[in-house]
């Protein structure tokens, strides 16, 4: 897979376009709930959030910025809507990069001054288009928000940046509809070399949120195309969190502990499989090792189907195989079989 090559911009203590995709999440508590965003940002936090946004929609909302900054060390985004104001006074208070559409801020005079300030504290500003903020000049040309509309809007905004020779953007372009979202990534990619911001937005609750998320942004990690993801869900954000992990890992660009291979069974199975690997995986959840674990349901298939897991069991008639890269190295009791898989793991 050939990775996009992008002009590195830096987040915090993160550069986006240096290969190492971060997962990102939002915080959901209102926003005058100070208290309540700093308990929010710290669990998602201990989840693994590598960069945090936070809505600030009036001038009272700025007093979460430093409240987060003290509670956590991952950079902070703030969301802007409109004034161009709050993005000066998140400056001021220490935000790590602005999330902002130039073209909805005001004329170029206030367009510069949020230039300016980012300028003199090396402060990246994200562009952050989506199917309901594409400009009616545009919407009336494309007939409605097509990949191509996004594309178009997106690069309005990159423009009216770059007028003031900044180049520390970083752009998204998300969509409900995933086969938009998909095509307008594509698109954009051979139209600029800034970082990308991958998501499906308005993708629902977790189920069909997570499925619409890691087909829309699996795809261009596939293609090799993202540089940082938001899996936007209508849940609790920590769920974010694992779900864009398990995204990574499921298209093959980053390791992040324990991957779990297990087969749907068949009428050759012999033991309990959902419930053996059901069982791997709750025990395996906060595991750290870089590893590939097979939990497998017959003898016959199970070590050859799964010759490439570091460690696996198969099961057999009231027995199970622990195998490793396909070579069988004991055989056990089937109540014996969690017992003897773990520590196989363990000496890895």
């Amino acid at each position: 897979m050939e990775i996009r090559k992008v002009r590195p911009v830096k987040v915090g203590q993160y550069t986006l376009g240096d290969g190492n995709i971060t997962v990102q999440s939002m915080l959901s508590v209102h926003s005058s709930d100070i208290e309540g965003n700093v308990k929010q940002a710290v669990e998602l936090y201990e989840a693994g959030c590598e960069i945090l946004r936070v809505a600030i929609p009036n001038e009272d909302a700025i007093k979460l910025i430093p409240a987060i900054k003290a509670a956590v060390p991952i950079p902070l985004v703030a969301d802007i809507h409109f004034d161009y104001r709050l993005a000066l006074k998140s400056i001021e208070a220490g935000i790590d990069k602005i999330r902002i559409n130039p073209g909805n801020i005001g004329d170029d005079e206030r367009v510069k001054a949020v230039v300016d300030a980012c300028k003199e504290k090396n402060i990246p500003i994200r562009i952050g288009v989506n199917s309901g903020s594409v400009e009616k000049p545009i919407l009336k040309k494309y007939g409605s928000p097509t990949p191509q509309a996004l594309v178009e809007s997106a690069l309005y905004h990159t423009r009216l940046l770059e007028k003031f020779e900044f180049y520390d953007i970083v752009i998204s372009m998300k969509s409900s509809n995933v086969k938009t979202m998909i095509e307008a990534y594509r698109l954009l990619a051979k139209e600029c070399d800034y970082p990308l911001h991958l998501g499906v937005t308005e993708a629902g609750t977790t189920h069909m949120g997570i499925i619409k998320n890691a087909i829309g942004i699996g795809s261009l990690l596939c293609d090799g195309i993202g540089d940082t993801i938001r899996v936007s869900l209508t849940a609790d954000p920590v769920e974010e969190i694992s779900a864009g992990y398990d995204i990574l890992k499921a298209a093959g660009v980053r390791q992040n502990g324990v991957e779990i291979v297990s087969c749907p069974t068949c009428g050759r199975t012999q033991i309990n499989l959902i419930s053996l690997a059901k069982s791997v995986e709750d025990k395996l959840k906060d595991c750290k090792k870089n590893i590939k674990v097979a939990v497998m349901g017959c003898v016959v298939n199970g070590p050859g189907e799964a010759k490439e897991a570091d460690v696996g069991v198969a099961g057999g008639l009231n027995c199970g195989v622990i195998f490793k890269k396909g070579e069988i190295v004991k055989t056990v009791k089937e109540e014996e079989i969690l017992e003897a898989l773990f520590a196989e793991i363990d000496k890895l």
